[in-house]
């Protein structure tokens, strides 16, 4: 007979049945998350085949045509296309350099911001400015000081970038704990030893949730610096498809933009779960 406990029959339920139970529903998850995908898809399909439009193609017409344009049965180029290899290490390139550009430039500038309340008084008027700039609108002012290169893309990217980072850093290190900065103080760290140990692992949260933020700021400005200033990369390819009237293609590579910067995304969060352990443990 079964035992019985305060509160009614004890549970029948063997340990090992929830366990596997709780491992299915994790397991899970993921894909649970992605049924607004999977509905905006198939509503994609249905409206793209009830109003045929060479502007629209079905979504199976697109994702057919992605894996012809963008993966290769060759194993000698990792299942990559020649195509794939020709346009996407340049965009990532451009995209990295004016990233990290931005990455420098703007965690310097916050701890200063961060660090002395004059200079934050004095400069957040000027950052808001420029942050209210769209970054779309300095392309044409880049042209002419760079021309039609890889700089316009590195400098569009890093100025689009670093006034997040920056804002973000400079809240993060403002907001650290006085109790810690005080103790550091009576235990003599030296300046740099104090911003290494104490200031930027406290405000590590707040840099790392800028740095996210800005990587999809850049990779938008990556595809629009491309659309017009570059003559290789994904923003080329889709200007090229648009104007050669090729919809399938464009709509690939749209796709793939949008895979890439789910990847890159992905890379931040892993980065910063890494990063941040030291928070979870604590």
């Amino acid at each position: 007979m079964a035992e019985r406990g305060r509160g009614g029959p004890a549970s029948t339920v063997e340990p090992g049945t929830a366990e596997r139970a709780g491992r299915l529903r994790r397991a899970l998850r993921p894909l649970a998350s992605l049924w607004l995908l999977a509905a905006l898809l198939l509503v994609w399909e249905l409206a793209a085949r009830a109003d045929p439009s060479p502007f629209l193609p079905p979504f199976s017409v697109v994702a057919a045509r992605f894996g012809e344009d963008w993966f290769a049965p060759a194993p000698g180029t990792l299942l990559l296309s020649e195509r794939f290899l020709d346009a996407v290490p340049v965009s990532l390139s451009r995209l990295a350099r004016g990233w990290a550009l931005a990455a420098v430039l703007g965690i310097a500038i916050g701890v200063l911001l961060g660090r002395s309340r004059a200079a934050r008084a004095l400069a957040s008027p000027v950052i808001r400015f420029w942050m209210s700039v769209p970054g779309v609108a300095v392309l044409p002012i880049a042209l002419q000081f760079f021309g039609v290169s890889d700089a316009v893309s590195v400098f569009l990217i890093a100025f689009g970038s670093v006034w997040i980072i920056a804002t973000h850093t400079a809240d993060g290190v403002a907001g650290v704990d006085p109790g810690w900065l005080r103790t550091a103080r009576s235990l003599r760290l030296p300046r740099g030893a104090l911003l290494l140990r104490v200031v930027l692992p406290a405000a590590a949260p707040s840099i790392l949730a800028g740095l996210r933020v800005s990587l999809g700021f850049g990779l938008v400005l990556m595809i629009v610096a491309e659309l017009y200033a570059t003559t290789a990369g994904l923003g080329h390819d889709i200007a090229l498809y648009q104007q050669t009237f090729r919809y399938p293609e464009m709509w690939s590579a749209f796709l793939l933009v949008a895979l890439l910067g789910i990847a890159l995304n992905g890379a931040v969060d892993l980065v910063e779960r890494r990063v941040l352990r030291w928070r979870r443990r604590g």
